[in-house]
């Protein structure tokens, strides 16, 4: 067995590579699932490349930190391959709770996932050291797993139960401690032996070429952690003036406060007999997606709307609409009454639009009630 050892200042560098990836990740979707479908996939992606290449920089970061009595090095497509399944893991982690009603078994199979991209990343990395031979405790990979699933699955029930500046901060914490925590856990149930003349086969890299790959990758984390933070953060307020400060003195008429404008008219667009017709937002008492067609509810029946639900929901984010299921948006002013069922609710109509109620998913239940005043 070989003795192994750590650089202490790689070791908070990996641990800042983690944090500053996870943030990224997390907070870049804020937000998403109410964005149309072809923004929230490309936001997506770019969440899954920030946390899976988070998760590959951070375990070689740590790697190019461990010292071991002989030199090794490390097979290159094995260690790309670690990188690829990362950010596919988590990727797919991410679909879960982006697309799709978000229920509390979608947000734990989404922490299940990224808990395995991180151990699959770890061990597939691993497994591509050249020279010599990881051998690993049967203790040590049973604490790396359960350490890995269950962690990430609270860092995301965190993250997803509440998406406040709150929750994605502290689930940061908690999702970057995991892939740091992880990685040593099982770095410390891990022993090496040395292979006598073994001949390596393909492309290879050394810790020097490593090391090239690894600080370009930290550097595009580190700038997309400063760019995401900035917006993260909001927009500074201006100084506030001391209290004593004796205010200006003006001999101008104040000017005289405009009314507030009232909701701007959305006219919303049905096809019938070959023509596009339009109806006011004002006369549709509810929208519902089914599959790929949107229908508008008005009193003269059920029209076809060539828009897509999310699309509908965004023009008519400025009035009384309100998202109360996946498939419903419900026009406050038509609603006559609230019916509350267990975990989730119902809406009925006053009957004018040939629509009798619409369901009220949990997700969506509290701030119906709220919008209710109930």
């Amino acid at each position: 067995m070989l003795e192994h050892g750590h650089n202490h200042y790689l070791v908070i560098a990996s641990l800042a590579v983690a944090l500053m990836s996870a943030f990224t990740g997390l907070s870049l979707t804020k937000g998403a699932s109410r964005m149309p479908v072809a923004r929230r996939k490309v936001i997506v992606s770019m969440s899954a490349f920030a946390l899976g290449g988070g998760i590959w920089s951070m375990h070689f970061v740590a790697m190019l930190g461990m010292t071991l009595p002989v030199s090794f090095h490390y097979d290159a497509l094995v260690t790309l391959l670690s990188a690829l399944v990362a950010i596919l893991l988590t990727g797919l982690a991410l679909l879960f709770v982006h697309f799709g009603e978000r229920t509390p078994w979608r947000i734990s199979l989404a922490g299940l996932c990224a808990g395995v991209g991180i151990l699959a990343m770890h061990y597939i990395g691993m497994s591509g050291i050249q020279d010599v031979e990881p051998v690993y405790a049967t203790l040590g990979l049973a604490q790396a797993i359960v350490a890995a699933l269950v962690l990430c699955v609270v860092s995301f029930w965190i993250c997803y139960s509440k998406r406040g500046s709150r929750n994605i901060v502290i689930g940061t914490i908690v999702f970057g401690g995991t892939v740091f925590a992880v990685h040593f856990i099982a770095m410390a149930g891990t022993h090496f032996i040395e292979i006598e003349g073994a001949a390596s086969s393909g492309l290879w890299l050394s810790n020097e070429m490593l090391a090239f790959g690894v600080t370009f990758s930290a550097f595009v984390i580190s700038g997309a952690f400063l760019l995401v933070g900035v917006t993260f953060a909001g927009d500074v307020e201006a100084p506030a003036k001391p209290a004593d400060a004796p205010a200006p003195v003006s001999t101008e008429r104040p000017p005289v406060a405009p009314e507030p404008d009232a909701p701007a008219l959305v006219r919303l667009p049905y096809e019938k007999n070959g023509q596009t017709h339009f109806v006011s937002h004002e006369e549709v008492a509810a929208v519902r997606a089914e599959g790929r067609y949107t229908f508008l509810y008005h009193p003269t029946g059920r029209l076809f709307c060539p828009w897509s639900i999310t699309l509908v929901e965004e023009r008519l984010a400025q009035v009384n609409f309100l998202r109360c299921h996946r498939s419903y948006l419900v026009n406050v002013d038509h609603v006559a009454s609230f019916e509350r069922r267990k975990d989730n609710g119902v809406c009925f109509f006053d009957g004018s639009a040939h629509l009798d109620k619409a369901p009220v998913s949990r997700s969506y239940l509290k701030q119906v009630r709220a919008r209710f005043g109930i």
